[in-house]
C-alpha cells in the first residue's frame, strides 16, 4: 500500500513521502505536512509513534485502519478516518488500504480523482486471475516451480516495477515462508550487478518485472542486466505489466507474485496464512518493553 502511494507521486501536486519507521522525518514537522496514518491492525507501534509526533507538532492527521488503537484515537480526537474491513491478514487487505489512501489523497486535491484507475485495476486483476485459471494464475504457478529450493530475487524498474518487486518479496516471505529480496533498476546496475557470476548465483532465482511505461533507458538496462547475469542464476521468468493507469499496471505485476507465493507454500506443504515468526517476534518485543 505505502509503495502504491509512491508510484502516484509523479502525478501529485505536492510531495508524497512514505515513512516506515518511528516518529516523523524532521522535514515533515518543519513543513507542516499532512499525515495519513495507515495501519491495518491499528496497533502498529511505528505508526502510533508517528501519530504522537504529528500531534506534538500540530499537524493534520487522517487515519486508515480496521480498528485497534488508531480507531480509538480517531474517535477521541474526531479525526478523519477510513475504516477498512477487518478480520484478515494485512497483506490480504492491501487493496482496501491502497484504495483508501488514493481516495483520501484525491479528496484532498493532492492527486487527481483515482476512481477510474481503481476500477481499472480491479478489472485487470479479475481478468488476469480468471477465477484461478487466468494467465496470471498460470504464470505464477510456472514461476513458483522455478523458485523451489532457490532464494528469489525480484528486479523491477524505478516506479511501478520497483513497487511490484517489493510486493513480490514480502508475499514470498509471508505466504511462502522463504527468504526473498527485491532491487530496483537502475540502482542495482551500480552495485548489485557485480555480485552475479557463476560462482555466486547457483542458489538464486531471478524474476524480472517489466512495466510498459518504464523509461526507455530503464527498459534497455533491464534487458542488458538479464543478459549480463545470464546463467549465473536461474531465470525464473519475466512478467510484463498490462493496463493503462499506474495502479492497474502495479496490480497486473503484483497478482502474478501473489499466486507464485501461494504456490511456493503449496509445494512445500505449508499453510500460507499464519505468520508465527512475526507474531512471536512481536510478543518478544512487547516483553522487552514491559
Amino acid at each position: 500500500m505505502a509503495a502504491t502511494v509512491g508510484s502516484l507521486a509523479a502525478t501529485s501536486v505536492a510531495p508524497i513521502e512514505v515513512h516506515r519507521s518511528y516518529a516523523l522525518p524532521g522535514w515533515a514537522e518543519e513543513s507542516g505536512a499532512s499525515i495519513i496514518a495507515v495501519s491495518y491492525s491499528g496497533n502498529t507501534e511505528e505508526v502510533l509513534s508517528g501519530v504522537d509526533a504529528a500531534f506534538s507538532a500540530g499537524l493534520e492527521v487522517s487515519i486508515i485502519t480496521s480498528g485497534g488503537r488508531l480507531e480509538e484515537i480517531a474517535r477521541e480526537r474526531d479525526l478523519p478516518i477510513v475504516l477498512v474491513p477487518g478480520g484478515m491478514q494485512p497483506r490480504v487487505g492491501v487493496g482496501y488500504q491502497a484504495s483508501a489512501v488514493t481516495r483520501v489523497l484525491g479528496a484532498s486535491g493532492v492527486i487527481a480523482d483515482s476512481t477510474g484507475e481503481l476500477s481499472e485495476a480491479a478489472d485487470v486483476a479479475d481478468e488476469l486471475l480468471g477465477g484461478g485459471t487466468g494467465p496470471a494464475a498460470k504464470q505464477g504457478a510456472a514461476i513458483a516451480a522455478d523458485l523451489v529450493g532457490k532464494t528469489a530475487v525480484i528486479y523491477g524498474g524505478f516506479g511501478v516495477g520497483e513497487t511490484a518487486a517489493y510486493r513480490w518479496k514480502t508475499q514470498l516471505n509471508e505466504n511462502g515462508k522463504v527468504p526473498a529480496y527485491s532491487s530496483v533498476v537502475p540502482e542495482m546496475n551500480h552495485n548489485e550487478l557485480e555480485g552475479w557470476h557463476d560462482d555466486s548465483g547457483e542458489h538464486f532465482a531471478i524474476v524480472y518485472l517489466h512495466d510498459e511505461h518504464d523509461h526507455p533507458r530503464i527498459k534497455q538496462r533491464m534487458a542488458l542486466s538479464e543478459s549480463v547475469i545470464g546463467s549465473a542464476a536461474t531465470n525464473a521468468g519475466s512478467v510484463v505489466s498490462s493496463g493503462m493507469g499506474a495502479i492497474a499496471r502495479l496490480t497486473s505485476l503484483s497478482v502474478v507474485g501473489d499466486v507464485a507465493s501461494l504456490v511456493v507454500a503449496e509445494l512445500a506443504g505449508t499453510d500460507p496464512t499464519p505468520v508465527p515468526t512475526i507474531e512471536g517476534f512481536k510478543t518478544s518485543l512487547g516483553k522487552e518493553d514491559a
